[in-house]
């Protein structure tokens, strides 16, 4: 873990926690960790009806498909999902999360949990003083438990309650977020 933390450092981590407003909207940052292109095409809509700034997050090593066979307990995303301290290794993304106001992050669901990248990203960047909204794509899983597990392992971040967005409704999205007082687009 220190090893990825060490490529990872300078990676957009910052000690400011101020708002930053931009003519009184909120600055939205929309992350995801997408293996396959399902998540990132459902965080690309949320960023569009938010407008907010999009961004992957990209292991150094991409997935295949036999790595991410969940019916083989050797694949590399199932040895990954089986060890709470698998941090895989992500590419250095080219963001200064200091300018944003509230970090989307979305991720399929692996084993009920957000894959070990999400995590990385999470240690990799300075989220203190920034809302953090999960979502989370799924072909049958609930996101209420990878949430939880996020709340327990970050429990000093500003979470606020997660959403399933398999399909993306601007009317729906915007109601949802309407709870958390946020002036988006």
């Amino acid at each position: 873990m220190a090893a990825v933390l060490a490529v990872m450092s300078g990676a957009g981590a910052s000690a400011q926690n101020s708002k930053v407003m931009n003519n009184n909207k909120t600055k939205a940052l929309v992350v995801c960790f997408s293996a396959t292109g399902t998540t990132a095409a459902v965080a690309k809509s949320l960023a569009g009806i938010v407008g907010g700034d999009f961004r992957t997050i990209e292991p150094v090593e991409s997935y295949t498909a036999a790595d991410l066979d969940w019916h083989d307990s050797r694949s590399r995303s199932s040895l990954e999902m089986k060890d709470p301290k698998s941090r895989p290794a992500i590419r250095k993304m080219d963001i200064d999360v200091s300018r944003y106001d509230v970090v989307f992050i979305g991720y399929p669901i692996w084993w009920g949990l957000a894959p070990r990248a999400v995590n990385t990203f999470i240690e990799s960047h300075d989220l203190q003083g920034k809302m953090v909204i999960p979502f989370a794509t799924s072909g049958g899983s609930g996101i209420s438990s990878s949430v939880s597990a996020l709340k327990r392992e970050y429990p000093d971040l500003q979470w606020k309650d997660g959403r399933l967005l398999n399909t993306v409704d601007a009317g729906s999205v915007r109601s949802w977020l309407g709870q958390y007082g946020l002036d988006l687009n």
